[in-house]
Protein backbone atom coordinates (compact mmCIF):
# COMPACT_ATOMS: atom_id res chain seq x y z
CA UNK A 1 0.00 0.00 0.00
CA UNK A 2 1.21 3.60 -0.37
CA UNK A 3 3.05 5.25 2.39
CA UNK A 4 2.89 9.10 3.13
CA UNK A 5 6.63 9.69 4.79
CA UNK A 6 6.41 13.25 5.44
CA UNK A 7 4.31 16.64 5.05
CA UNK A 8 6.84 19.61 3.87
CA UNK A 9 5.72 23.16 4.03
CA UNK A 10 7.67 25.83 1.79
CA UNK A 11 7.32 29.08 0.86
CA UNK A 12 7.37 28.83 -3.43
CA UNK A 13 9.12 32.75 -3.50
CA UNK A 14 9.89 32.61 -7.74
CA UNK A 15 13.46 34.65 -7.16
CA UNK A 16 14.67 31.63 -5.16
CA UNK A 17 14.11 29.72 -8.85
CA UNK A 18 16.18 32.94 -10.61
CA UNK A 19 18.99 32.30 -8.16
CA UNK A 20 19.37 28.35 -8.52
CA UNK A 21 19.10 29.38 -12.17
CA UNK A 22 21.31 31.72 -12.43
CA UNK A 23 24.35 30.46 -9.90
CA UNK A 24 23.61 33.00 -7.35
CA UNK A 25 24.04 30.22 -4.44
CA UNK A 26 27.30 31.83 -3.12
CA UNK A 27 26.09 35.71 -3.10
CA UNK A 28 26.46 37.46 -0.10
CA UNK A 29 22.43 37.79 0.14
CA UNK A 30 21.91 34.30 -1.02
CA UNK A 31 23.80 32.25 1.39
CA UNK A 32 21.93 32.28 4.54
CA UNK A 33 19.00 30.75 2.80
CA UNK A 34 20.83 28.25 0.79
CA UNK A 35 22.75 27.11 4.07
CA UNK A 36 19.17 27.22 5.61
CA UNK A 37 17.43 24.86 3.19
CA UNK A 38 20.63 22.02 2.71
CA UNK A 39 18.95 19.93 6.07
CA UNK A 40 16.03 19.39 3.49
CA UNK A 41 18.13 18.85 0.67
CA UNK A 42 19.90 16.17 3.05
CA UNK A 43 16.04 14.82 4.30
CA UNK A 44 15.09 14.21 0.72
CA UNK A 45 18.24 12.83 0.15
CA UNK A 46 17.41 9.93 2.73
CA UNK A 47 13.77 9.92 2.49
CA UNK A 48 13.66 9.28 -1.06
CA UNK A 49 9.70 9.60 -1.96
CA UNK A 50 9.06 8.42 -4.73
CA UNK A 51 5.70 10.46 -5.31
CA UNK A 52 5.32 14.46 -4.19
CA UNK A 53 2.03 15.47 -3.95
CA UNK A 54 2.83 19.17 -4.48
CA UNK A 55 0.52 21.72 -3.27
CA UNK A 56 0.38 24.69 -5.15
CA UNK A 57 -1.02 27.85 -6.77
CA UNK A 58 -1.12 28.56 -10.58
CA UNK A 59 0.46 32.63 -11.55
CA UNK A 60 -1.95 33.18 -14.53
CA UNK A 61 0.52 30.49 -16.41
CA UNK A 62 -2.18 27.24 -17.42
CA UNK A 63 -5.26 28.79 -16.29
CA UNK A 64 -6.27 32.55 -16.72
CA UNK A 65 -9.69 34.05 -15.14
CA UNK A 66 -11.70 32.99 -17.97
CA UNK A 67 -12.15 29.53 -16.05
CA UNK A 68 -11.30 29.79 -12.03
CA UNK A 69 -11.17 25.95 -10.72
CA UNK A 70 -11.44 25.91 -6.95
CA UNK A 71 -9.01 22.52 -6.92
CA UNK A 72 -7.51 20.93 -10.13
CA UNK A 73 -5.33 18.01 -10.02
CA UNK A 74 -2.64 17.31 -12.63
CA UNK A 75 -3.17 13.67 -14.58
CA UNK A 76 -0.86 13.67 -17.13
CA UNK A 77 2.25 11.40 -17.24
CA UNK A 78 4.19 14.71 -17.37
CA UNK A 79 4.43 18.45 -17.06
CA UNK A 80 5.88 21.30 -19.00
CA UNK A 81 7.45 24.05 -17.31
CA UNK A 82 5.35 26.85 -18.10
CA UNK A 83 6.82 30.78 -19.76
CA UNK A 84 5.83 32.81 -17.30
CA UNK A 85 7.08 35.78 -19.45
CA UNK A 86 10.60 35.50 -19.72
CA UNK A 87 11.04 31.50 -20.99
CA UNK A 88 10.03 28.41 -19.33
CA UNK A 89 12.56 27.64 -16.47
CA UNK A 90 15.79 25.23 -17.80
CA UNK A 91 14.43 22.74 -14.93
CA UNK A 92 13.64 19.03 -16.19
CA UNK A 93 10.22 18.31 -17.49
CA UNK A 94 8.09 17.03 -14.45
CA UNK A 95 7.15 13.07 -14.61
CA UNK A 96 3.70 12.63 -13.34
CA UNK A 97 2.33 9.46 -11.79
CA UNK A 98 -1.13 9.06 -13.85
CA UNK A 99 -2.65 6.19 -12.70
CA UNK A 100 -2.07 7.06 -8.84
CA UNK A 101 -3.38 10.82 -9.81
CA UNK A 102 -6.54 9.12 -11.02
CA UNK A 103 -7.09 7.38 -7.89
CA UNK A 104 -6.67 10.37 -6.04
CA UNK A 105 -8.72 11.98 -8.18
CA UNK A 106 -11.77 9.72 -7.98
CA UNK A 107 -11.31 9.26 -4.30
CA UNK A 108 -11.68 12.66 -3.39
CA UNK A 109 -14.49 13.06 -5.98
CA UNK A 110 -16.27 10.41 -4.44
CA UNK A 111 -15.36 11.89 -0.86
CA UNK A 112 -17.55 15.01 -2.44
CA UNK A 113 -14.97 17.42 -3.17
CA UNK A 114 -15.43 18.45 -7.04
CA UNK A 115 -12.07 18.35 -8.50
CA UNK A 116 -11.11 20.06 -12.05
CA UNK A 117 -8.80 16.85 -13.78
CA UNK A 118 -6.37 18.71 -16.12
CA UNK A 119 -5.21 15.84 -18.92
CA UNK A 120 -2.80 18.87 -19.98
CA UNK A 121 -1.49 21.77 -18.15
CA UNK A 122 1.77 23.47 -17.12
CA UNK A 123 3.54 24.36 -14.21
CA UNK A 124 4.94 27.38 -13.26
CA UNK A 125 7.57 28.86 -10.30
CA UNK A 126 4.46 27.41 -7.67
CA UNK A 127 5.52 23.90 -8.23
CA UNK A 128 9.06 23.96 -9.60
CA UNK A 129 10.34 26.30 -6.89
CA UNK A 130 9.54 23.56 -4.20
CA UNK A 131 11.34 20.99 -6.65
CA UNK A 132 14.64 23.38 -6.62
CA UNK A 133 14.08 23.55 -2.84
CA UNK A 134 14.60 20.45 -2.03
CA UNK A 135 16.52 18.59 -5.06
CA UNK A 136 18.84 21.59 -6.26
CA UNK A 137 19.43 21.25 -10.12
CA UNK A 138 19.30 17.37 -10.82
CA UNK A 139 19.26 16.35 -14.51
CA UNK A 140 16.22 14.31 -13.91
CA UNK A 141 13.64 15.24 -11.08
CA UNK A 142 14.08 11.83 -8.78
CA UNK A 143 10.64 11.87 -8.06
CA UNK A 144 7.10 11.60 -9.83
CA UNK A 145 5.11 14.61 -9.28
CA UNK A 146 1.08 14.81 -9.20
CA UNK A 147 0.13 18.44 -9.16
CA UNK A 148 -2.56 19.75 -6.62
CA UNK A 149 -3.15 23.55 -8.00
CA UNK A 150 -5.42 25.37 -5.32
CA UNK A 151 -7.23 28.94 -6.47
CA UNK A 152 -6.09 31.63 -4.18
CA UNK A 153 -5.43 34.16 -6.81
CA UNK A 154 -9.32 35.28 -7.40
CA UNK A 155 -11.59 35.64 -4.39
CA UNK A 156 -13.60 33.49 -3.15
CA UNK A 157 -10.89 31.16 -2.31
CA UNK A 158 -11.22 27.98 -0.64
CA UNK A 159 -11.70 28.61 3.21
CA UNK A 160 -9.00 27.21 5.53
CA UNK A 161 -11.10 24.47 7.19
CA UNK A 162 -11.74 23.17 3.56
CA UNK A 163 -8.48 23.06 2.65
CA UNK A 164 -7.89 21.23 6.32
CA UNK A 165 -11.03 18.97 5.29
CA UNK A 166 -9.70 18.57 1.93
CA UNK A 167 -6.04 17.46 3.38
CA UNK A 168 -7.81 14.63 5.52
CA UNK A 169 -9.69 12.95 1.91
CA UNK A 170 -6.38 13.22 0.31
CA UNK A 171 -4.69 11.02 3.48
CA UNK A 172 -7.65 8.52 2.51
CA UNK A 173 -6.80 8.27 -0.95
CA UNK A 174 -3.07 8.08 -0.34
CA UNK A 175 -3.82 5.00 1.85
CA UNK A 176 -5.94 3.11 -0.15
CA UNK A 177 -4.10 3.19 -2.91
CA UNK A 178 -2.36 -0.27 -3.43
CA UNK A 179 0.85 0.30 -5.11
CA UNK A 180 4.08 -0.25 -2.64
CA UNK A 181 5.28 3.40 -2.89
CA UNK A 182 6.42 5.84 -0.47
CA UNK A 183 4.77 9.91 -0.61
CA UNK A 184 5.34 13.02 0.62
CA UNK A 185 2.72 15.93 0.68
CA UNK A 186 4.14 19.41 0.14
CA UNK A 187 2.03 22.57 1.07
CA UNK A 188 3.68 25.58 -0.66
CA UNK A 189 3.12 29.25 -0.91
CA UNK A 190 3.37 32.03 1.56
CA UNK A 191 4.84 33.08 3.76
CA UNK A 192 3.62 36.78 4.87
CA UNK A 193 4.16 38.90 2.26
CA UNK A 194 1.86 41.23 -0.12
CA UNK A 195 3.37 42.83 -3.30
CA UNK A 196 1.20 45.90 -4.83
CA UNK A 197 -0.13 48.76 -2.61
CA UNK A 198 0.44 50.85 0.23
CA UNK A 199 1.85 47.63 2.11
CA UNK A 200 3.76 46.14 -0.41
CA UNK A 201 6.83 44.28 1.39
CA UNK A 202 4.72 43.46 4.86
CA UNK A 203 6.53 40.77 6.73
CA UNK A 204 4.50 39.60 9.81
CA UNK A 205 7.43 37.75 11.68
CA UNK A 206 4.85 36.90 14.88
CA UNK A 207 2.10 35.83 12.53
CA UNK A 208 4.46 33.89 10.62
CA UNK A 209 5.73 31.81 13.71
CA UNK A 210 2.11 31.41 15.45
CA UNK A 211 1.37 29.77 12.00
CA UNK A 212 4.44 27.88 12.58
CA UNK A 213 4.00 26.67 15.38
CA UNK A 214 0.21 25.84 15.68
CA UNK A 215 0.85 23.98 12.73
CA UNK A 216 2.24 21.34 14.84
CA UNK A 217 0.33 21.30 17.61
CA UNK A 218 -3.16 22.68 16.86
CA UNK A 219 -3.53 22.92 13.49
CA UNK A 220 -6.99 22.92 14.33
CA UNK A 221 -6.82 26.40 15.01
CA UNK A 222 -5.20 27.86 11.60
CA UNK A 223 -8.82 26.51 10.41
CA UNK A 224 -10.79 29.29 12.47
CA UNK A 225 -8.36 31.78 10.61
CA UNK A 226 -10.86 33.70 7.79
CA UNK A 227 -9.81 35.47 4.60
CA UNK A 228 -9.95 38.92 6.17
CA UNK A 229 -7.88 38.09 9.29
CA UNK A 230 -5.29 36.43 6.43
CA UNK A 231 -5.00 39.76 4.47
CA UNK A 232 -4.66 42.04 7.39
CA UNK A 233 -2.55 39.98 9.44
CA UNK A 234 -0.47 38.18 6.21
CA UNK A 235 -0.91 40.49 3.57
CA UNK A 236 -2.72 40.07 0.45
CA UNK A 237 -0.39 36.97 -1.03
CA UNK A 238 -0.12 35.41 2.54
CA UNK A 239 -3.78 33.87 2.22
CA UNK A 240 -1.51 31.13 -0.15
CA UNK A 241 -0.69 29.65 3.48
CA UNK A 242 -4.40 27.66 3.20
CA UNK A 243 -2.18 25.42 1.00
CA UNK A 244 -0.53 24.16 4.09
CA UNK A 245 -3.31 23.14 6.08
CA UNK A 246 -4.09 20.85 3.34
CA UNK A 247 -0.81 19.12 3.60
CA UNK A 248 -1.60 19.30 7.53
CA UNK A 249 -4.78 17.98 6.77
CA UNK A 250 -2.74 15.03 5.32
CA UNK A 251 -0.86 14.12 8.27
CA UNK A 252 -2.13 12.34 11.50
CA UNK A 253 -3.32 14.24 14.43
CA UNK A 254 0.20 13.77 16.90
CA UNK A 255 3.50 15.00 13.98
CA UNK A 256 6.53 15.74 15.05
CA UNK A 257 8.63 18.61 13.46
CA UNK A 258 12.22 17.55 12.39
CA UNK A 259 12.89 20.71 10.25
CA UNK A 260 12.09 24.65 10.51
CA UNK A 261 13.87 27.43 8.66
CA UNK A 262 12.56 30.95 8.65
CA UNK A 263 14.19 33.55 6.94
CA UNK A 264 13.30 36.94 6.15
CA UNK A 265 13.69 38.62 3.23
CA UNK A 266 13.74 36.54 -0.22
CA UNK A 267 13.45 39.04 -2.55
CA UNK A 268 10.64 40.91 -0.52
CA UNK A 269 8.84 37.98 1.24
CA UNK A 270 8.84 35.76 4.35
CA UNK A 271 10.93 32.12 3.66
CA UNK A 272 9.24 29.57 6.00
CA UNK A 273 10.02 25.54 5.52
CA UNK A 274 9.00 22.93 7.73
CA UNK A 275 9.25 18.60 7.62
CA UNK A 276 6.61 17.09 9.53
CA UNK A 277 6.46 13.12 9.92
CA UNK A 278 3.34 11.21 11.65
CA UNK A 279 4.17 10.45 15.34
CA UNK A 280 4.71 6.41 15.50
Amino acid sequence: MAKLIAGVGTAHVPAIGAAVDHGKQNEAYWQPFFKGIEPAREWAKKAKPDVCIIIYNDHASAFSLETIATFAIGVAPEFEPADEGYGPRQVPKVKGNSEFAWHIAESLILDEFDMTICNEMSVDHGLTVPLSIMYDQPETWPCEVIPLCVNVIQYPQPTAKRCHDLGKALRRAIDSFDRDISVAVLGTGGMSHQLQGERAGLINKEFDTDFLDKLVSSPEELTKISHTEYLRESGSEGIELIMWLIMRGAMNEAVDEKYRFYHVPVSNTAYGLTILEDQE
